[in-house]
């Protein structure tokens, strides 16, 4: 199954870093987070990718060329310049790297990818995003509906610290990573190929208006509710938290390191 990863948005509100890269090549514990976000796929089998670039594409080519180079032994004939590797890389990733325009939003890239797709469930989420969602749940819940799309509903990061409040004594006080009211569109779709009628061939199509709301019009969209962590890269604060919890070693995302 392949797993389609949209990667080529300019990344506005992190312009401290996006200025000489895309956003998913903002690293995390020295990792891009599309690294991250690869790792958490492939913990549970999901190892054919798809990446729509944009913005700075050239630099996420690059950096997969050289990660399949400089994570091997070489042994190099300087006669004839021949090259030969050995113990390759631990990760088992078959990764098509698929330029989707400069300017395409988010529907026109997933409607660019439909050659390469084909007539197959596929998995699909942003670049910029982590989470510990239990993938092979999710897919089985997917297939349980049978309708075209779910996407991952999660609870909202939160700007601020909790309070807990009695009789005007704090009695607890917490930096807590997420919100316990509402929920908001996580990503970590899970799509049946039927999504492509819904996006035009005409026009630069945001999948987030016309195609989701016509989906979810005809009752064709349903949502996986997880409770647990989830969080997006915005902004510069976004990263610092994502850093903080790599750092303390207790990145909930890091699920590759847990058990099935």
């Amino acid at each position: 199954m392949y797993v389609v990863i949209l990667a080529g948005g300019v990344g506005t509100r992190l312009v401290e870093e996006t200025e000489i890269k895309p956003k998913p090549m903002v690293e995390i514990g020295g990792k891009p987070i599309l690294w991250h976000i690869l790792k958490h796929y492939s913990h549970y089998g999901f190892k054919d990718f798809i990446i729509a670039l944009g913005y700075k594409g050239e630099y996420i080519k690059k950096y997969f060329m050289d990660y399949a180079h400089l994570s091997t032994d070489i042994t190099i004939n300087m006669k004839t310049g021949h090259v030969k590797k050995k113990n390759g890389s631990d990760e088992d990733w078959n990764i098509q790297l698929i330029d989707t325009g400069i300017d395409s939003l988010t529907g026109t890239r997933i409607k660019k990818l439909q050659p390469y797709i084909g007539d197959e469930t596929f998995m699909m989420t942003w670049g910029d995003g982590v989470s510990d969602v239990d993938l092979n749940d999710l897919l089985a819940f997917h297939i349980s509906h049978g309708k075209l799309a779910t996407l991952t509903a999660v609870h909202p990061p939160a700007r601020f610290g909790h309070l807990d409040i009695h009789n005007n004594q704090v009695k607890e006080f917490s930096e807590k990573p997420q919100t316990k009211e509402g929920l908001i569109n996580g990503a970590f779709f899970v799509l049946e190929p039927g999504i492509f009628d819904y996006i035009s061939d005409e026009g630069n199509i945001q999948w987030e208006r016309g195609p989701m709301q016509n989906l979810a019009k005809d009752g064709q969209l349903m949502a996986y509710v997880h409770e647990s962590f989830w969080q997006c890269m915005d902004t510069l604060r976004d990263k610092r938290v994502l850093e903080d919890l790599w750092a303390a070693g207790n990145a909930p995302w890091k699920v590759w390191e847990h058990k099935k």
